[in-house]
């Protein structure tokens, strides 16, 4: 990147040459990108769009209107590692299928470039170690793209738990999942890294682990089919238990044929709802005491904003680094595992 970072002797890289605001290249345009991301770089205070990189010649034109793109700003997945020259762009987001997060995650790095990685991680847990890796050889940070950390909902969540408002944790309860439509698209690919929990019942492992505050030790996992010519390829529905240090257990569930969307923390004293939990939009929840009245924010722009702010003014992000990647990806590797073997028990 144009202006060197250096460390500041607290594992944070610091901009040796200070921007007012951060640059960011989206590597791939699809529904994420152009609906959420792209729209979000017009409200953050703190970085913008300064680069796309597309296999779409098509799209191009409309992007350089919409967003005033120039083009020295504009890349293809064959000259993707020239942007190594352009020092308008400091960090690189990547939002492709998620068996390209490793290769484009590390030639970002090659590049001399900061790396947001959507989620999940990676394939697999190697996958993702091997991404850390490479950005610990590079000097170059690795942020995985865990928009949630920064809503407020979540936020108030997280707090509540960790100042024990109700007393010690005892059970998590949650789902995520939806009825998906198109049978042709790269989440239904296994090739491509496809299947509900890869894609959305990963929430579900976060907001457990971030309410209990601690890592889960062992998980049994099954997987359920009703249509199995659509999900020949990939997981349909798949429910899982996650046993933790202090007793707790999360019961999980994630699809892509029936819609849930919720978490429910039961606690000594009390619990804690949040349902929707996961949306891009409003958000709801409520405790035992109060409903949570929160405005609705733009998660992306939050998130964004604040691993920029890790930059420009050493702020501390809210644990969206690769660590947090790769925890998920040991978890998500065991539950498949478990299915593999019938719902055997795998420790963590």
């Amino acid at each position: 990147m144009g202006a060197l970072t250096l460390s500041n002797g607290f594992g944070r890289n610091v901009l040796s040459n200070p921007k007012k605001k951060l640059g960011i290249a989206l590597v791939g345009l699809g529904n994420y990108a152009t609906r959420q991301l792209a729209p979000a770089l017009l409200e953050t205070n703190s970085c913008e769009l300064k680069g796309i990189v597309t296999g779409t010649p098509s799209k191009i034109a409309q992007w350089k209107k919409t967003y005033d793109l120039k083009d020295h700003q504009i890349y293809n997945y064959d000259n993707f590692d020239s942007i190594a020259k352009n020092d308008e762009i400091d960090i690189v987001y990547i939002v492709l299928p998620n068996n390209m997060h490793k290769e484009f995650t590390i030639r970002a790095f090659e590049a001399g470039k900061h790396v947001i990685c959507e989620k999940p991680m990676a394939m697999n847990a190697e996958e993702a170690a091997e991404m850390i890796l490479s950005g610990e050889k590079a000097n170059r940070e690795l942020f995985i793209g865990y928009r949630l950390h920064y809503e407020p909902h979540h936020r108030e969540s997280i707090r509540l738990c960790r100042e024990g408002a109700f007393g010690k944790i005892k059970f998590f309860e949650g789902g995520f999942g939806f009825r998906l439509g198109n049978p042709n698209q790269w989440r239904m690919k296994k090739a491509y890294g496809g299947g509900a929990l890869m894609d959305v019942g990963i929430y579900v492992i976060q907001a457990a682990r971030y309410t209990m505050g601690e890592e889960p030790i062992a998980v049994s996992a099954k997987e359920f089919k009703t249509d199995l010519v659509k999900f020949d390829e990939v997981d349909e529905l798949i429910t899982w238990q996650m046993e933790f240090p202090s007793g707790a257990v999360a019961n999980c569930t994630t699809s892509f044929s029936a819609s849930t969307n919720h978490f429910f923390v039961a606690a000594e004293k009390g619990f804690i709802r949040l349902s929707p939990a996961y949306t891009y939009g409003k958000i709801s929840g409520f405790t035992k005491d109060t409903t949570f009245e929160f405005n609705q924010v733009n998660q992306q722009a939050l998130h964004m904003d604040g691993i920029s702010d890790y930059f420009l003014k050493g702020q501390p992000h809210l644990n969206v680094g690769g660590d947090e990647g790769l925890r998920d990806m040991k978890i998500i590797d065991a539950i498949f595992a478990s299915v593999n073997q019938n719902g055997k028990r795998i420790l963590i």
